[in-house]
């Protein structure tokens, strides 16, 4: 998909200033990139996830795909998990097709292109939305510990996540439809892992073992994948 980049850009230096505003909010908002250094579309949108990398209402996630690859330039991010995650999100949704550059906000509203009027509005509404659950996360040395308790039912339980990621990174991409480019990637993930479901009827406590001090986020999510209903990250 091809993008216009310069107005993209122009709106989202328009509302930036209001977003950045209000980034104290009551919970967090998980927004999911969907991208790759192979895309020419593409490098709007990371602009767009940087802005939102170190706003407190935002736990903003690059994944890189594998699918461009083959035109010329291994995304050095990239992961066929990564794909795979998009994809599922998909055939949730209905969708035949999968695109870059990609946005899911709270795992439900599925923005195609750089669209950041959209998708500040759409950060607004799910900000608001009552809370589904209280998660909390701890990192005691080694072990990270997970609690959570329900606020009301959940019909459908949630899959436990864990996902670590790269806080920064600049890439000189030497082939493909960017060559040429030096691009900054912020939030990159590299980890995205399943720790179990949850039903919800009662409080969940678990203790996972971590080894190293990267950023750690840990996303309750309803399968799927599903709403995001509660997500807690420690940097």
């Amino acid at each position: 998909m091809k993008a216009r980049i310069g107005a993209a850009l122009a709106v989202w230096l328009g509302v930036a200033g209001l977003a950045m505003a209000d980034d104290q909010g009551q919970g967090s908002v998980v927004v999911e990139l969907y991208t790759s250094q192979g895309c020419s579309s593409c490098p709007p949108a990371d602009e767009i996830l940087a802005g939102l990398a170190d706003r407190g209402d935002v736990i903003a996630l690059a994944l890189h795909v594998d699918y461009w690859d083959y035109i010329g330039w291994k995304d050095v991010f990239g992961s066929p998990q990564f794909t795979e995650r998009q994809r599922a999100y998909a055939r949730a949704a209905g969708a035949r097709t999968i695109y870059t550059p990609q946005m899911i906000v709270d795992g439900m509203e599925h923005l195609v292109g750089a669209r950041p009027a959209e998708l500040t509005a759409l950060i607004k509404r799910y900000e608001a939305m009552p809370e589904q659950a209280v998660l909390d996360v701890a990192r005691k040395g080694g072990t990270l510990a997970i609690s959570a308790r329900p606020v009301g039912h959940l019909p459908q339980g949630a899959v436990v996540q864990l996902v670590r990621y790269k806080p920064e990174e600049t890439v000189e991409i030497r082939s493909g439809e960017n060559a040429g480019r030096e691009i900054s990637y912020r939030n990159i993930v590299t980890e995205w892992h399943s720790l179990g479901t949850w039903d919800g009827s009662a409080p969940l406590s678990m203790d996972v073992s971590v080894s190293d001090s990267q950023p750690i986020v840990v996303i309750l999510q309803e399968p799927g994948p599903g709403r995001i209903i509660a997500a807690t990250a420690l940097k």
